[in-house]
């Protein structure tokens, strides 16, 4: 059953029951859930970006990095707590929630009555009535906060992926239908109302679970305080993440706050969608890993050779042929995002690992350490953002790109001080893919080079050369044919229930041992 029963969503022995099968089998939930809404992001992207302007998204983009920002105060940090805290009671998590619900509707009414001065800020009038219709948002997130917490504690990533997945096809068909209705940005607006909406109702379905009354006296204090630190953290890469969309917005313009946000939104959307899963399902047992150092150092090496394995060479492939895929994804008529676009996919090579240097910080329980590398990290991307803004967009890109270089190269040394993992261990996984990544895109180029670009089926056919030089070259790798013989394991498992992976040969299982 993917519904969460109350008989174990407390229970810190159902949780640790079998821990590798769960980790597995969850991470095969996860990537296949984010797959499925990575394509379902896509299509809309691809969509919506021929029907909406770079105008429309910019309107919507100012007032949804503001709320951004307040959403970091109405989770708190809380969410997090419940996860990492070893033991936990109905008592705390029903304090929790009513924390979690009053923090969101005292944001959400503080954002409806700002709503006048973020028009004057911007300059655009339309601003009013957009900031104070997504105000009403906030208090559908506080509502399910805890729960959704309950659900990622316990694993339970098939109920999180239906929730995530039926409510992104819901508010695909309801933005594209209003935009093809020529609502414009409004289209955008009523997307986020239905997409916190139908998540919720979907939450409370997985998770009945039904919170007490606000208690003291149950060991709440700490995991507030922990929280307050990880919030703290949390704004601070906030605006690590997003003072460049404020910037461009104020300084450059909507339409040039809609080229870049839809470049960093291609670049971002397949980190988003890979790394996602894999901290979602990582975090959980490292925290109930942390005291045991050499399978904690184990796991975290195999779960960074997974992530190095797939992101580096997509970002190097985004580098090569970012123009085809702005064309193809977006459109013509969003050919200036394209320098942009090449420069944020070269500064995704390192930037969805800095986020795992963080993980340990976080899962060993150091809440003031995550503080303080939140707060520096945010310094030096908003340095980086100022200092390029005087060059449009391109500018922009380039100071994220160094910024994201920097960070990369001192966490290392401050997250993992006093840990099971080093710096060295952490760099020496990521080596093979990135030498396999630069042959790939080697011959990749050279095709490219020698091909030319006249046709769609030239594209097309430099990505096979591409996948088939990488793949076969890491399938000479162990460790990685591995990983493949335990995900098909533990499919052919499901095989006798679901009877879809029967067509799998049983050499490949004897293949990868």
């Amino acid at each position: 059953m993917m519904r969460l029963s109350r008989s174990i969503a407390f229970d810190s022995e159902h949780f640790s029951h079998d821990l590798a099968s769960k980790s597995v089998r969850s991470g095969l939930i996860a990537i296949t859930s984010q797959g499925i809404q990575l394509l379902l992001s896509m299509a809309g992207t691809i969509i919506l970006a021929r029907l909406l302007t770079p105008n429309d998204y910019g309107l919507v983009g100012m007032v949804t990095v503001i709320l951004g920002f307040a959403r970091m105060f109405v989770n708190a940090g809380l969410s997090m707590a419940t996860i990492q805290t070893e033991h936990i009671s109905h008592e705390q998590i029903s304090t929790l929630f009513w924390v979690n619900l009053a923090i969101s509707v005292f944001f959400g009414l503080c954002i409806l009555v700002c709503a006048p001065l973020v028009a004057i800020f911007y300059g655009r009038q339309e601003l009013t009535l957009i900031t104070a219709s997504l105000s009403l948002t906030f208090v559908i997130t506080g509502l399910t906060i805890q729960h959704q917490a309950l659900l990622n504690r316990n694993m339970y990533f098939g109920a999180l992926a239906c929730i995530q997945i039926i409510s992104q096809v819901i508010v695909l068909v309801v933005t594209v239908t209003m935009a093809w209705l020529g609502w414009r940005y409004w289209a955008l607006v009523a997307g986020s109302f239905v997409s916190e909406l139908s998540a919720a109702l979907l939450t409370f379905f997985f998770c009945p679970w039904i919170p007490g009354l606000m208690q003291r006296g149950f060991g709440v204090r700490g995991m507030l305080k922990f929280g307050g630190h990880l919030t703290v953290s949390n704004i601070a890469n906030y605006l690590s993440s997003n003072m460049d969309n404020v910037l461009i917005g104020r300084y450059i313009g909507a339409g040039a706050l809609g080229l870049y946000a839809r470049a960093y939104q291609l670049f971002m959307m397949p980190i988003t969608y890979i790394r996602g899963p894999i901290v979602n399902v990582t975090l959980p047992v490292l925290c109930s890993l942390r005291n045991q150092p050499e399978r904690f150092l184990t796991y975290y090496q195999r779960i960074v050779d997974i992530l190095s394995t797939i992101t580096i060479p997509m970002s190097l492939y985004c580098v090569a042929e970012s123009d085809f895929l702005i064309k193809s994804f977006l459109g013509p008529q969003w050919i200036a995002a394209v320098p942009a676009f090449r420069i944020l996919a070269l500064a995704a090579v390192m930037y969805p690992l800095n986020g795992m240097q963080a993980l340990v910080t976080m899962s060993m329980g150091f809440s003031v350490r995550f503080l303080y590398w939140g707060l520096s990290n945010a310094f030096l991307y908003v340095a980086g953002f100022i200092i390029g803004l005087p060059f449009g967009i391109e500018g922009v890109a380039t100071g994220f790109a160094v910024a994201t270089c920097i960070v990369g190269l001192t966490s290392m040394m401050y997250c993992f001080r006093n840990t099971p993992v080093s710096a060295s261990q952490f760099v020496t996984v990521q080596i093979f893919p990135f030498l396999v990544s630069i042959l790939a895109i080697g011959s990749l180029l050279l095709a490219k080079h020698t091909w030319g670009d006249n046709s769609m089926s030239k594209p097309l056919a430099r990505l096979g050369i591409f996948l088939v030089i990488y793949i076969g070259v890491s399938c000479c790798r162990k460790s990685n044919r591995k990983i493949i013989w335990l995900a098909l394991k533990d499919l052919s498992m499901l095989s006798g229930k679901l009877r879809v992976w029967a067509w799998i040969p049983k050499s490949l299982f004897r293949w990868g041992k």
